[in-house]
């Protein structure tokens, strides 16, 4: 994954990474999350539920079109950026399928990191909800 993360510039890299610990951070404590798969899904740092199933697919990467742009990036079929929309909509975001982020602002890590416990536990989550 280091090789990856050096691929990025220094300012975009160390928001990409940032961005990472906390996804890490994060997952390590949400109760029934468990490890993380740390792996490659097209080109993009992407962290998987693969232990415990709780949780839908997290990627990370920059925007191409946009240099001083990066995403979170959540799987668009499921209906999560609706609820992130619902819960923050003073967040930025791409469509059905992304949190937009600027390198030049603060993460705001508050919301991001319950952005990503709800991705993370979005399977869980929605097998109770249907009980």
């Amino acid at each position: 994954m280091a090789a990856i993360f050096a691929t990025y510039p220094p300012p975009l890299r160390r928001r990409l990474e940032a961005l990472r610990r906390l996804i890490l951070d994060t997952a390590r404590t949400t109760p029934g999350v468990g490890a993380l798969e740390e792996t490659l899904k097209w080109g993009q740092p992407s962290y998987l539920t693969t232990e415990s199933g709780s949780g839908s697919t997290i990627r990370i990467d920059r925007i191409k079109s946009e240099p001083d742009r990066y995403a979170l990036y959540v799987h668009c079929q499921t209906d999560l950026i609706a609820i992130f929309r619902e819960l923050y909509p003073e967040l930025t975001y791409g469509g059905k399928r992304c949190i937009v982020l600027d390198a030049s602002d603060d993460l705001p890590e508050q919301a991001l990191r319950n952005c990503i416990a709800l991705a993370l536990t979005y399977h869980h989550t929605k097998r109770k909800a249907q009980l």
